[in-house]
């Protein structure tokens, strides 16, 4: 049931191995892994009572790759992150993530939060469980788990919606009604193919001047860029954007994303665990 809603190459990754993506995306699409005796592809999602195979799936090509090697931080840059988190207990840490630093690695980016925390006293005797994201041009509250329980618990919340998120943002331009919905059909594609993700949020207009607008935003759904999507959809672009800018604005000038996740708020038992942080000193100073 803690599976239900989970994509299947994040469950295999989880509890099979952690195999490269090209080559989970490989099996499934010749057919070595399968769900319930049928072809699908990496975004299927897990429903209760599914059944999954493999197929002669071999891992010897890539036994001989070298590992990808962790980010090693040094002490100063350990301390730097250690001193910006809020909450520590025995299931998850909370952190005022800084903007500028990539959750995970990936081939553009090696120095990254996990690899960071990894070394860090707080995950001695453990190691950090992602459960949701940022992007690495967004600061703000970031919750990062200890253990495999904690990271369903919360992942599965997350999913269902249980997990309130408050952003603040600096847009471009003015936006008529102060406070409202964004209601979208965001397009993405997957393996060339295209998909339409709904997206809602609510907002709601802070402060404005002559040419930009201060936000409260609420997302509803989860979806990959999505406060960042849905204002340039609106011709309302985040300032400092660099992916979704208006065509007449750039956005080259501001170094700077001006995206915060100011505060979470989550029920676990009927307690009530509620953070928040400060934007970063740039984003005071623009507005």
């Amino acid at each position: 049931e803690i599976y239900s809603g989970m994509r299947i190459d994040r469950w295999i990754r989880n509890n099979v191995a952690s195999l490269p993506q090209s080559l989970i995306e490989k099996s499934l699409r010749k057919g070595k892994i399968k769900v319930n005796n049928k072809k699908q592809n990496s975004s299927y999602k897990l429903k209760i009572g599914d059944k999954i195979k493999f197929f002669n799936l071999s891992f010897k090509e890539y036994k001989n790759k070298e590992p990808n090697k962790k980010f090693s931080p040094s002490i100063k840059l350990l301390k730097v992150h250690e001193n910006r988190i809020l909450e520590n207990n025995d299931d998850f840490i909370v952190i005022d993530k800084r903007p500028g630093i990539a959750v995970q690695g990936g081939t553009k980016s090696k120095k990254n939060l996990i690899d960071i925390l990894a070394s860090s006293e707080f995950f001695r005797d453990t190691k950090p469980f992602p459960v949701h994201r940022l992007d690495k041009e967004t600061s703000g509250i970031m919750i990062i788990s200890k253990n495999h329980n904690s990271a369903r618990l919360l992942t599965t919340l997350f999913r269902l919606r249980k997990i309130h998120k408050t952003y603040l943002a600096i847009c471009h331009g003015h936006i008529s009604k102060k406070k409202g919905e964004l209601k979208d059909e965001l397009i993405i594609f997957e393996n060339n193919k295209k998909k339409i993700e709904k997206a809602i949020t609510y907002y709601r207009v802070l402060s404005e001047t002559d040419s930009m607008s201060f936000l409260e935003l609420k997302p509803v759904t989860g979806r990959k860029h999505q406060l960042r999507k849905q204002l340039a959809l609106t011709n309302n672009p985040i300032v400092g954007d660099k992916k979704y800018i208006l065509s007449n604005k750039k956005n080259k000038s501001d170094k700077d994303l001006m995206l915060h996740a100011y505060s979470l708020k989550f029920y676990i038992n009927n307690k009530k665990f509620f953070y928040k942080a400060s934007p970063p000193d740039a984003f005071n100073k623009y507005l």
